[in-house]
């Protein structure tokens, strides 16, 4: 099993054309095929922020449905669902440019846009477990003791990581540091939280590199474990980018 793992892009679409690209993928079909057969894999937040959401929910759609890519939600798709399924959100934390984006088509093409993205979000497990169990793909990250586990807690933590319940100063959730404590035999390649540089703790990958916070968009090979990256073409917001104590990064 050969993949390329994506950060998350959050409607970088741009960068994730480029990112594709320098990876050897061919557009020539209307999305990114590899001539040696390697697969795409994403870990979720597809959307928000970013200017071109839908046309990521598009590409990703279509590479899932003819099994060419793999795909696990974020905390930002989950929010999006819950918007398309009429529930009460908050149109907030970069859900409103997707909804922006979303609300200048016609009613036909929101109804498009709406059932294709509800039917990938459906399809998608919680995390995939890949390679005869040597590779987990988990948004947030996912404990050992979780893998193979299905219920809420473990969804909590899929999407939002190691959350204490407290808030920062500024809002932000309050989330231990479970990498540094991972034991688990599987590579876990997750994203969420956004850093400079991909870090490699553990066996863990961290490859949100803050596209869309003007970092890089960051692509993590298996099973050669080495790291691609593009330039993000968005304004620097050096505060979103959190550093840890002591960390390994790889760096391209």
């Amino acid at each position: 099993m050969k993949l390329d793992i994506i950060g998350d892009i959050h409607g970088c679409y741009e960068e994730f054309t480029l990112l594709t690209e320098k990876l050897g993928y061919s557009w020539d079909q209307g999305y990114p095929l590899h001539p040696a057969g390697r697969k795409l894999a994403f870990v979720g937040d597809l959307t928000d922020r970013g200017p071109a959401s839908l046309a990521v929910i598009e590409t990703v759609y279509l590479l899932v449905k003819k099994e060419l890519a793999y795909y696990v939600p974020g905390n930002h798709c989950d929010k999006l669902y819950r918007f398309f399924l009429g529930r009460k959100v908050k149109i907030a934390h970069g859900l409103e440019t997707t909804v922006a984006e979303w609300e200048q088509l016609n009613k036909k093409e929101q109804q498009r846009i709406r059932r294709m993205f509800k039917e990938l979000y459906e399809n998608a497990p919680l995390y995939h477990i890949l390679d005869n169990q040597k590779i987990v793909i988990a948004h947030a990250g996912i404990r050992e003791d979780y893998i193979g586990q299905y219920h809420n807690k473990v969804k909590t933590f899929v999407l939002y990581g190691d959350i204490t319940g407290e808030v920062h100063g500024n809002g932000s959730p309050v989330r231990r540091d479970w990498a540094k404590k991972y034991k688990g035999k599987p590579i876990v390649v997750y994203g969420h939280t956004p850093v400079r540089n991909v870090r490699e703790m553990n066996r863990t990958y961290n490859i949100d590199t803050g596209a869309v916070f003007g970092g890089k968009l960051t692509a993590l090979q298996y099973p050669e474990l080495t790291v691609e990256s593009v330039c993000s073409s968005m304004p620097l917001i050096d505060e979103k980018f959190r550093t840890f104590d002591t960390e390994t990064a790889k760096n391209h």
